[in-house]
């Protein structure tokens, strides 16, 4: 017997950073390797997520508990994988989408098939004494990407009148990503006291950041860099903004409602012309989620006019390759564009989805494709 064969899988419920139930799913290995993965889920999710298995009880935890999801894992899914060998995911994860049936994991669920599948990479790793990122990544290259800090909060993180869901930093200039961490650590507490001394509250929101009530979105971008100067660092240089607008969260009947704060509609050109004004007054290094998720014209246009607008000092920063317009582009149409992406596991349901994503073409998971893609972006 393999010492990655699957010898017992198990999973119970937990609670996330936010007090909701998620799943933890266990696996241990014939050489006494254990994995274990959670799933938490976030505020904001698109609608082309596979779906997230809850309980729908509202007499535990408002109807949000996830115990049909443990119970799967428990008694429909361990029996057909253990034996398994661990190693081989793409054939445990092709085993785990068939044992479910449907595009959008509406039998088993997400969480329940995503911890599975993520609990049996990282005990694969432990099996064969290598870190994960050293395990899945098939190369002998890493990057450490820079942090974004999320320091403000607003949008469905908050309880106040900010529409944009994440005010962050990211702290460019850091030699480490300890002095990054330090260095973030150090805004944050400046901003607590800037907003303290101009009579704001210094509560948080959802994902720990400041949820104050602000006269606009722009008030807290100047916020953050009147505190970043208080800190001692250099807007621009040191430390730039990045903003999760999560705009999706603000579409509706093809208008884009800016319901917390002055319940204004703005269409997807007048989005951009409000992105363009920022970029112009702030060094804003990334922007995620600007438009909503299936508004493919407003993307290929807010990529074309805001990558353009980018001066040339801000367009290839050290580990950042220029203005990033995030989107998730497995749903990506052929004719559109956008600069940059990245995946959340629970959109993506199993990791052989994640390796087996293709980029114009080319695969994802093979190393010189990576490292072709990294080598244009940092010219």
């Amino acid at each position: 017997m393999k010492k990655t064969t699957i010898m017992s899988l198990g999973a119970r419920e937990v609670l996330d950073s936010r007090g909701n139930p998620t799943l933890s799913a266990r696996i241990q290995l014939h050489s006494g390797a254990v994995g274990r993965a959670s799933v938490p889920s976030g505020a904001s999710t698109g609608t082309h997520e596979a779906l997230e298995l809850r309980d729908g009880d509202p007499k535990r935890y408002l109807g949000r508990g996830v115990l049909r999801a443990v119970s799967n894992v428990n008694n429909v899914i361990a029996p057909q994988v253990l034996g398994l060998d661990a190693r081989r995911q793409k054939d445990l994860d092709k085993k785990l989408i068939q044992l479910d049936g449907t595009p959008s994991k509406n039998n088993l669920g997400a969480n329940a098939i995503l911890s599975v599948s993520m609990a049996a990479a990282c005990a694969s790793a432990g099996a064969v004494k290598l870190p994960l990122y050293d395990y899945l990544g098939r190369s002998e290259s890493y990057l450490l990407p820079v942090p974004l800090i999320n320091i403000l909060n607003g949008g469905s993180h908050a309880d106040n009148n900010l529409d944009i869901q994440e005010f962050m930093i990211a702290p460019v200039g850091a030699s480490t990503f300890s002095d990054a961490i330090r260095m973030s650590a150090e805004v944050f507490h400046n901003l607590k006291k800037t907003l303290k001394s101009k009579g704001y509250s210094t509560s948080v929101g959802d994902e720990g950041g400041f949820a104050p009530n602000l006269g606009s979105d722009e008030e807290a971008l100047q916020l953050i860099l009147e505190s970043v100067q208080k800190a001692g660092y250099r807007p621009g240089q040191d430390i730039y903004l990045a903003l999760d607008v999560a705009a999706t969260e603000l579409y509706s009947e093809e208008s884009y409602v800016f319901k917390k704060s002055d319940g204004s509609k703005r269409t997807a050109e007048a989005m951009i012309q409000f992105y363009q004004t920022l970029v112009s007054r702030y060094p804003i290094l990334s922007i995620e989620d600007g438009l909503a998720e299936d508004d493919w014209r407003g993307w290929k246009n807010l990529t074309a006019t805001i990558s353009g607008a980018i001066p040339q000092s801000r367009k290839y920063i050290p580990r950042y390759a220029g203005l990033e317009l995030t989107k998730f582009v497995i749903w990506t149409a052929p004719d559109e564009k956008v600069d940059d992406f990245y995946f959340f596991m629970d959109e993506v349901n199993v990791i052989t989805d994640l390796f087996e994503t293709r980029f114009d073409g080319e695969d994802l998971a093979d190393p010189d494709t990576l490292n072709n893609l990294w080598q244009q972006g940092s010219k």
